[in-house]
This record gives structure tokens, sequence and C-alpha cells, in this order.
């Protein structure tokens, strides 16, 4: 994945002290109504994909919510990864792999994994370009097994319209540091993802003005 320079409002991942972990303040902020959304859509048991894990903060909050799932988490910075073993070796989780470096918006990333129950993205399609977001759509829905479910959680636009000042301004702020990137069209991203084979199975509202898009690929 390129590397951005995050906008100045953004949401910074610092190290922790003595420590390879990673902190960003955002990541501690959502993750549990992440987690408490993931638990409402989620399969019993099976196989759960994270792309773009970040810190490692997220894959341990959802490993110890729903230990019946394997998690693999994935990264495309060799820093992350570091962070998100220190989170995983300090968790003492047994149900996370090792991460994986995978970049997602990458051709091809979705032939070197076994097909997934359940895969999350968090926070990322804001931060890259429309073609990306179309190559990590469709390696995504190529990745989900038949049944799997596909969790989309970010800022939105809604019907075409940025739906407060913070989203204006923010959007702004992504735009003015990568004029290719900035908030994708809810509308577009469902027409996007059904286009390569899933159906939306569900719009949940999340706080702060985010949103989760669910959708799920026929069996």
């Amino acid at each position: 994945m390129t590397h951005r320079v995050p906008p100045p409002n953004a949401s910074i991942a610092n190290e922790t002290e003595g420590s390879k972990k990673l902190f960003a303040p955002s990541a501690e902020r959502n993750a549990h109504a992440i987690c408490a959304a993931l638990k409402t859509i989620a399969p019993e048991q099976g196989n759960a994909l994270e792309l773009a894990s970040g810190t490692g903060q997220h894959i341990v909050t959802l490993a110890k919510a729903m230990p019946n799932i394997q998690w693999q988490p994935t990264e495309v910075d060799p820093d992350r990864i570091a962070s998100i073993q220190a989170y995983i070796d300090e968790s003492n989780c047994s149900n996370i792999n090792n991460p994986l470096l995978l970049n997602a918006i990458q051709s091809s990333w979705s032939t070197k994994l076994y097909p997934m129950d359940l895969i999350s993205l968090s926070n990322l399609l804001h931060l890259i370009s429309i073609s990306e977001a179309e190559t990590l759509i469709a390696e995504a829905a190529t990745a989900l097994s038949q049944g799997g479910r596909l969790f989309l959680y970010g800022p939105f636009k809604r019907s075409g319209k940025l739906i407060s000042q913070g989203d204006i301004e923010f959007d702004k702020g992504i735009r003015a540091s990568a004029p290719d990137t900035g908030y994708k069209d809810d509308q577009w991203v469902i027409s996007q993802v059904t286009q390569n084979g899933l159906a939306l199975a569900q719009t949940i509202e999340m706080p702060a003005n985010n949103l989760a898009l669910v959708f799920q690929k026929e069996p």
C-alpha cells in the first residue's frame, strides 16, 4: 500500500513506551462498538480475516469476545505487524494467528488465503482511492466462503452527502493530503460489493456518524 501522510485531524498511532505496541486513540474508542456489531453478524464458529488490522487493539478485543472464531490479522506495515504481535503475545489468546503481511489493495491476495467465514475492515476505505477500493472489495469477495459475511466499518457519505460539519472537515483534510482519496459514498460501496456477488444483509448505524455495511456471499 502506498504510504500516505495522514490528515492533521486524523487519530495517529503512537508507540507505547518500552514496547513494540502502538496505541491509536480512535481504535480504543471504537473497538467495543465494532465488536458489539460484529458479534451480531458473526458465525458461531469459523475463520475470520481482519484486513488492515492497524495497531492490533481491535483483534484482541474481537478474539476475546468471540473465542470460537479463529482470527487472522493482517497489515502492510512491518511496524504495525510488530505491534499486532505484541498485543497478541500479551493477550495469551489462542484463537489469533500470527499477523500476516498483506496489502489489501493489491490484486490476487485472496488466492493466498483459504476461504474466510467473516472478513472485517475498519476505517480504511476513506483513506484509499476509488480504484484501490474496487480492488480491495473484489479480493474480499473472492476470499469469502459461501455464506460468509463482509463487514465494512467507517465514515461514509450518505447518498452523496457528508452528514456533519466534522465529516466535511475530516474529508477535506484527507483529500488535502491525497486528492484521490476521501469518503466513499455508501450507495457506491453497496453497488460495488453487490457487483462482486455479495448481497447487502444489514446496515448498522454506529457511534460518531460512522456506519457498518454488512454483506453476505450467497451459498
